[in-house]
């Protein structure tokens, strides 16, 4: 009854706790059980994906019409603190698909595109990625050098893309390239290909800190040659498409943070619990309960500032600097969060038998990706 109570104090309906709860049994049963073994061996997550497409997790925000879930925002990021509690770099890899690769779809496709690529994206038989970032262009989208040049009945693509997330194993990649140089913001356009294609080049799997599971490539994208019909929205609308779905990004990104951190304060009170000094488990000692119930506090107050955040998205509203909030306050709180949870495990925290450490690593990337904390300081800021 006391669980019921939050949830209607957080407004979830009936439909977006039983969401959870589907995927918070996927996470459990199916996802958590191997992330150790998977993150030893970098291992991509086939048989774990297939379960969450299975469930219609890999669809959630692509319409029943096309073979998906049709879910609202707010369902999709409580499903996404449910996987990411179980293995970040999963979480990272639904995310990609479902939000840069099946929304950007969903939203910008003619009929003709969402009846040739959604259905399968809804059945995680094509993996979506999202090509924006290049070497010398993160957060800086107008230096982005990838270029399409018009020739003939379509494009050819000449580039290079870093930190792609999925990009290995893609079915469906989507390619922010500059079709005009004259013409600032307007010169861009979002292209599709389906890989594997000549010209799409995986030319490094990163070796990263943490999220082992979620391959991240450097493209190079080298005489890519792709037809008319595979470009997605209006040639020179690739910068409003891109730029369309950073709050959205950002918001799950919180969402992911908070899942992982909440996995790290059930381990830390699991831990307390069992260890004793002097005979008496260390929860009852007012420095490791004091901890405990400052992480929980801040889990709380990230889990309700994105969902409020979520809601706004929901409704349609411009939220770029609640969406700015949320990411900020959440990864930032999830590091630490997860650094004390390895303090009160001890020794112990350090190594691998324990899974903090994994935690520590995993969350790190939080305050990177979907725009690092300062540049959320600067949106903030600008909003004020």
């Amino acid at each position: 009854m006391a669980n019921a109570a939050r949830d209607d104090a957080s407004g979830l309906s009936e439909q977006q706790r039983m969401i959870r709860e589907s995927a918070r049994k996927v996470a459990r049963e199916v996802i958590a059980p191997t992330a150790a073994a998977r993150d030893a061996s970098r291992a991509w997550p086939t048989a774990e994906l297939k379960a969450l497409a299975d469930a219609g997790f890999m669809g959630m925000l692509v319409p029943e019409s096309y073979g998906g879930a049709g879910a609202d925002f707010v369902s999709y990021c409580l499903a996404l603190e449910e996987i990411s509690a179980a293995d970040a770099g999963v979480g990272t890899i639904f995310h990609v698909h479902n939000l840069g690769g099946g929304l950007s779809v969903a939203r910008n496709a003619t009929e003709a595109q969402k009846q040739r690529w959604l259905p399968a994206m809804a059945r995680g038989e094509k993996i979506g990625a999202f090509l924006i970032t290049e070497p010398h262009a993160g957060s800086d989208t107008g230096a982005l050098k990838t270029r399409a040049d018009a020739n003939g009945d379509g494009f050819v693509v000449n580039g290079v893309k870093q930190f792609i997330s999925n990009g290995a194993q893609a079915g469906l990649a989507i390619i922010v390239a500059r079709t005009d140089a004259t013409a600032g913001n307007h010169g861009f356009t979002t292209l599709v290909v389906e890989p594997p294609a000549q010209g799409y080049v995986v030319a490094r799997i990163e070796q990263k800190l943490g999220q082992h599971t979620a391959h991240t490539a450097q493209i190079a994208l080298d005489g890519l040659r792709l037809p008319r019909e595979n470009v997605l929205g209006d040639v020179g609308g690739g910068y409003r498409i891109a730029m369309s779905g950073l709050s959205d990004g950002r918001v799950g990104i919180a969402a992911q943070a908070v899942g992982v951190a909440r996995a790290a304060l059930e381990a830390a009170q699991n831990y307390a619990r069992e260890r004793t000094i002097g005979g008496a488990p260390i929860m009852e000692k007012q420095a490791v309960a004091f901890r405990l119930a400052e992480m929980a506090a801040q889990v709380d107050v990230a889990r309700q500032y994105y969902l409020y955040a979520a809601r706004l998205i929901e409704a349609g509203e411009n939220c770029a600097k609640e969406a700015a909030i949320a990411k900020l306050y959440a990864s930032e709180m999830a590091e630490k969060v997860c650094s004390d949870a390895l303090q009160i495990h001890g020794g112990y925290g350090y190594v691998r038998d324990f899974p903090v450490e994994r935690y520590c690593r995993d969350v790190r990337v939080c305050k990177i990706y979907e725009g690092a904390s300062d540049i959320q300081r600067l949106i903030i800021s600008r909003n004020l």
